[in-house]
């Protein structure tokens, strides 16, 4: 029986194995980079190691330090999570060679499902060995690992070199393997998976089918179980197709069968030997605690002959500090503030006042809604992730809310082009235009609450708030009678709660502060200076960092002089094991270049300026 477990991994997933070893009595050890010295994971664990001498980014790829670590520090099982080495047959074997419990397939199976070049030989299918044009669209795609790391589509012969350098790159930053393959790109296509678990006595359960289509960077956002009107044959297609891979490499734990369904037929992707980061839509589905039945089938505990029945519905959204406006570009920053209304299932790896860095993935948590009918479960999800409390970097949480409202999600007509044909709808901004005056109103009660009081009628009150990258300036009156503002009734007013009457209608607006960072209610403002600094605004034309990262690369032959049209990529940034694509804002001279491959940026920091012709 395992007593003391660590998880070789960190964040989100390994908050979510920690509780439930915390449910099942079982000790927890958690390893961290310097980077994460005071992350969630550490904090909740009964003990942490840390992993020394290792970039924060490469750290979570050190297998023998992990391994030495759980020696070290009296584990008797390891669970690998999702990412990084959870995939890695050496890794699962350098763990059972140290005397150790892997929580996870036979490395053999790890070795035959995991590279997917080798997974689609093991499936009677093979990547194309060259491309022409008779073959395009195709994906370039890392053989190891997952997430949407390490893939580009090509559509122009043209382009290919330059796909198939990002993503070897992309892919040995992610996954430590930097081996791509080229497949055809079904276009159209929804993403469908099976969940399976498997003992070892040889029973394999397939556990329903999950839909992942709407997707960014060929990374979920949103997922649900089961997949909506799948054809009851086409499903068990599917199901029958899952165990096949998994009785033809002796599988054992929980993984999933991935597929792309398009035209009534199902294609093979991939089979991810692990955990998968969506795996709460099934849990809910199903009533099962998938990581507790990991930990019962790898100490030799035997499946029932048939899964428990599903029952209801389940949607799961994944949050990101990011903005889905500028190419899904990184936040970094605090999160002052998460919480989402009762009833709604939170995983994450953050806690309020923790720090969003730039070295890991910017997933901040997953949020997850069960209801009987999908309808009600996507109703729910939408309503939770509206209401929920959300203070610090810029998030997707708009755009998830717009996704599960729209029509073609609602009546279950969405696949993997989803965002191509609509994030421009979906990302289009919409402030609450009362927001500034609840803000003013607020601050009005702040410690300068006096300072607006005249005898006699005088100039109002003026107020200046940056919000959705738009300035707005807001004016009010201290009157005898109390705050006063044109066109609104101001019904109640304190620093953290006004109350405001338009046409009749009385609405609540909850304020939060931050230094200079106001929330009002889903809205995020940044306190201006009333008269700002001229010497303080870029040249036309200015390229600065959107996040902190890593110059990796600059465009070939470019310097300072060549001609450059709008849109033309410039150089690439790496931040959050992502590439970032920086592309000239104008069409004119490169005027100035002050960046070289390798250098480290911060946020803002002026990258190239491009002088407009």
């Amino acid at each position: 029986m395992i007593t003391t477990l660590l998880v070789a991994n960190r964040g989100e997933i390994a908050c979510r194995v920690f509780r439930t070893c915390h449910d099942l009595g079982i000790r927890t050890v958690a390893v961290h980079s310097d980077a994460d010295d005071h992350a969630l994971h550490t904090r909740v664990a009964d003990a942490t190691v840390r992993l020394p001498g290792a970039a924060p980014a490469d750290t979570y790829l050190r297998g023998d330090l992990i391994v030495k670590a759980a020696v070290a520090a009296g584990a008797d099982a390891v669970h690998p999570g999702y990412g990084f080495l959870s995939e890695n047959a050496d890794f699962a074997r350098a763990v059972l060679d140290a005397g150790l419990l892997w929580i996870g397939p036979p490395p053999e199976a790890i070795e035959a499902m995991a590279s997917k070049t080798r997974a689609k030989e093991l499936m009677g299918l093979a990547s194309l060995s060259r491309v022409t044009e008779a073959d395009l669209p195709v994906l370039v795609k890392a053989a190891a690992g997952g997430g949407g790391r390490g893939m580009r589509v090509v559509r122009r012969l043209d382009e290919l070199d330059a796909a198939l350098e990002g993503a070897r790159a992309e892919a040995a930053s992610a996954f430590g393997d930097g081996e791509v393959f080229i497949e055809p790109y079904v276009e159209g296509g929804r993403h469908v998976e099976v969940q399976i678990l498997a003992d070892t006595h040889g029973t394999v359960w397939p556990l329903g089918t999950r839909d992942c289509s709407l997707q960014r960077r060929h990374q979920k956002v949103i997922e649900e179980a089961p997949a909506p009107g799948l054809p009851e044959e086409l499903t068990r297609e599917l199901h029958a197709l899952a165990v096949r891979a998994a009785r033809a490499v002796d599988y054992v734990g929980a993984g999933t069968v991935e597929f792309l369904v398009a035209d009534g037929k199902a294609h093979f992707l991939e089979m991810n030997t692990r955990l998968q980061v969506e795996h709460p839509v099934t849990e809910a589905v199903f009533g099962l605690d998938l990581v507790a039945q990991q930990i019962r089938v790898a100490e030799g505990a035997a499946l029932d002959t048939d899964p428990p029945l599903p029952s209801g519905h389940a949607v799961e959204a994944r949050l990101y500090a990011e903005d889905p406006s500028t190419d899904w570009t990184p936040q970094t920053g605090t999160l002052h503030r998460l919480a989402v209304p009762d009833g709604i299932r939170l995983d994450t790896g953050y806690g309020d006042g923790d720090t969003i860095g730039v070295h890991y993935d910017p997933m901040l948590a997953k949020v997850v809604a069960h209801a009987p009918t999908r309808a009600e479960a996507v109703r729910k999800l939408a309503s939770a992730l509206d209401g929920a409390t959300l203070h610090g970097p810029l998030t997707n949480r708009d755009l998830l809310v717009r996704s599960l409202r729209h029509p073609e999600f609602t009546s279950a007509r969405m696949n993997t082009g989803f965002y191509d044909r609509h994030l421009a709808e979906l990302t289009e901004p919409a402030p609450d235009p009362h927001a500034p005056l609840a803000a003013a109103l607020s601050d009005a009660h702040g410690p300068s609450r006096f300072g607006g009081w005249r005898n006699v009628p005088s100039q109002p009150q003026v107020k200046r708030y940056e919000t959705a990258g738009e300035e707005a300036e807001v004016h009010y009156r201290h009157t005898r009678a109390g705050l006063a503002a044109d066109g609104v009734l101001v019904v109640h007013a304190d620093a953290r709660l006004v109350v405001l009457e338009v046409d009749g209608v009385r609405r609540k607006f909850e304020v939060a502060r931050y230094g200079d960072e106001v929330y009002v209610n889903n809205t995020a403002l940044r306190s201006l200076p009333r008269f700002p600094d001229p010497a303080a605004q870029l040249a036309p034309g200015s390229l600065v960092a959107p996040m902190p990262g890593t110059v990796v690369r600059v465009a070939e032959g470019l310097m300072e002089g060549a001609a450059v049209e709008a849109g033309e990529p410039l150089l690439w940034l790496e931040a959050m094991k992502m590439e970032h694509k920086i592309a000239a804002p104008v069409t004119g001279t490169l005027s100035a270049l002050h960046v070289l491959p390798g250098q480290q940026v911060s946020l803002g920091s002026l990258l190239a300026v491009v002088q407009p012709t």
